[in-house]
């Protein structure tokens, strides 16, 4: 097999949807323009205006991660050293369309699939940083979310099945190999961290060559913090990834740091597996998973 499409919207979202939302639950901003920005995984966003954007999932699978982001990032964007889009309102079913949604501030900048980052240890600075302040110990009622933040291990069987998916285009036998290294490594000792849980170059903002900004925390949850640490791979050249290692605060932590990569692949093997009709994020995969072959 080859990699496949994304998971199909179970709604219609457009404009016209999203102006009647607004004309229900927020007249005062009913004649703004409006224009659609993406759809992603989850989510369809549409531009409303000059500073805020509208956040509707595609799929109900996304409806509870509306919640997290709405309960959680009010709570945790105070301490965080780049912006987050906190919701500023959080919308109820209505008029064709059937789920919560949310309204956030526009961020300026694109993602950092489209507009890497020009200083690449500078970037690995400004993430690391962002992952120390989000890294602290999370409460009890936390969101959970059993693809993240979880014991590498618990990822094993995704991982066979899509080495095999692709063995057609990747070499299939050595990252087995580099999986078999890295699952072995001990797992997560201390308490369970915030985890931002989707953290890829799609869900970073670059604004005039440097990191503006940090999206999407649908997955936000608690765990173990090499989920998040797996951005290094897809991001970074290999002489950045030290710097946001020690500025995250894992200089000496060997067994997180190879937890990371492990998590690198999986994921990696994630982004090629679903991006038939998202070949950025083939080109992403194949970065990440070239990148944890190479730094061994």
């Amino acid at each position: 097999m080859s990699p496949q499409p994304r998971p199909a919207a179970e709604v219609d979202i457009d404009v016209a949807v999203v102006r009647d939302l607004l004309a229900e639950q927020r007249p005062d901003l009913v004649d703004r323009p409006l224009v659609e920005l993406a759809s992603g995984w989850d989510n369809v966003m549409v531009r409303v205006g000059d500073d805020l954007v509208a956040r509707l999932p595609r799929r109900e699978a996304a409806v509870a991660l509306v919640h997290h982001e709405q309960r959680w990032l009010p709570a945790l964007a105070p301490r965080l050293p780049l912006p987050v889009p906190v919701p500023v309102h959080a919308g109820r079913p209505g008029p064709g369309y059937p789920w919560p949604w949310s309204l956030v501030p526009w961020q300026p900048g694109a993602s950092a699939i489209a507009a890497p980052p020009q200083d690449p240890a500078r970037a690995a600075e400004d993430l690391g940083r962002f992952l120390a302040a989000l890294h602290r110990p999370a409460p009890a009622d936390a969101p959970p979310n059993p693809y993240r933040g979880v014991p590498l291990v618990e990822r094993a069987e995704a991982v066979a099945q899509r080495l095999a998916q692709l063995a057609a285009v990747i070499d299939a036998p050595a990252l087995a190999r580099r999986w078999e290294e890295l699952v072995a490594t001990p797992g997560w000792a201390g308490p369970p961290v915030w985890l931002h849980g989707d953290l890829h170059p799609g869900n970073l903002l670059v604004h005039r060559g440097r990191l503006s900004g940090v999206v999407d925390f649908g997955d936000v949850t608690s765990g173990d913090p090499a989920t998040d640490l797996a951005v290094a791979w897809s991001l970074l050249p290999a002489g950045a990834r030290p710097v946001l290692r020690a500025e995250a605060g894992y200089a000496g932590d060997d067994a997180t740091w190879d937890r990371a990569r492990g998590w690198a692949l999986a994921l990696g093997l994630a982004y090629l597996a679903h991006s038939a009709d998202a070949p950025a994020y083939g080109t992403l995969g194949r970065r990440a998973l070239t990148a944890v072959l190479a730094d061994g």
